[in-house]
């Protein structure tokens, strides 16, 4: 099941936010009582891209390049620097997160909406 999370980047700062991928904590999956333990994400590929719509043909950021996955501590690192948000002049869309394994098995982890918060400060 893909999680929802909305992303409010603010215009002209470096915009950081670490999720973990865990097992076990959703649809009843893993052993009853057990702590959720992360996914190693050794071998992983990651790409999120930002649109106005689903399915718009214009990516209005592509933030692939901007994550880093910490293999068995199971964490995603995303972290946009202040000279890309400052350079963005659209103020909403969604994104998505997907994850593929060396196998070519993708998962879409997360989705939602993305607000940027206009710089007054320069």
């Amino acid at each position: 099941m893909t999680g929802t999370y909305p992303l409010c980047i603010n215009q002209g700062a470096t915009y950081t936010r670490v999720f973990v991928w865990t097992t076990g904590t959703c649809c009843g999956a893993g052993t009853a009582g057990a702590s959720p333990q992360p996914v190693d994400l050794t071998g992983y590929s990651a790409a999120l891209q930002i649109r106005a719509y689903p399915l718009s043909p214009t990516i209005l950021y592509d933030a692939s390049p901007d994550i880093e996955l910490g293999g068995v501590a199971g964490t995603i690192a995303l972290t946009i620097p202040a000279s890309d948000t400052e350079g963005f002049t659209w103020w909403a869309g969604v994104y998505d997160l997907l994850l593929t394994d060396s196998s070519a098995v993708s998962t879409r982890l997360l989705m939602g909406s993305v607000t940027v918060s206009p710089a007054v400060s320069t």
